[in-house]
Formats: C-alpha cells, structure tokens, sequence
C-alpha cells in the first residue's frame, strides 16, 4: 500500500511541479519527477527535522540549566 500511495502522491506532486515550472512531460516522467522529488524532499526535510530537534534540545539544556542556576543563587547559596 505506501508503494500505492507514493506513486498518487508523486503523480500529484509531479504534476504540480511540472505545471509550476511550465515543463510539458508526459505521464510517466511527471510522475518519476514527483515520486523522486518526495522522496529526496522526505529524506531532507527529515534531516532538518532532526537537526532541529537536537538543536531544540540544546536550548531546553541551557534554559533549564539557567533556571536552576537562577534558583541556587536566589533561594539556596546565601
């Protein structure tokens, strides 16, 4: 089934991409564009995703590392 859905899903895409960058191909490269755009577009965007997430993590770090060093020096190291 996700072989299914990537093909209707890279039909559209392509198809659409074609469209927006006034290409005229036929059926079958419109869809090769699509099905290969999804799946280079998946692959980067998870990339940036994960790096985001670590990057989202590091900041979370240092914000709670902060709090607590704020609490230490406001309520404990009189």
């Amino acid at each position: 089934m996700p072989i299914i859905a990537l093909i209707i899903i890279g039909a559209a895409a392509g198809f659409l991409a074609t469209r927006m960058m006034k290409l005229e191909t036929d059926v079958l490269t419109t869809v090769a564009i699509g099905v290969f755009g999804a799946l280079i577009g998946g692959f980067a965007l998870r990339f940036l995703i994960t790096i985001t997430g670590w990057m989202a993590g590091f900041v979370g770090a240092v914000l709670g590392a902060l709090v607590l060093a704020w609490v230490w020096k406001t309520y404990i190291a009189k």
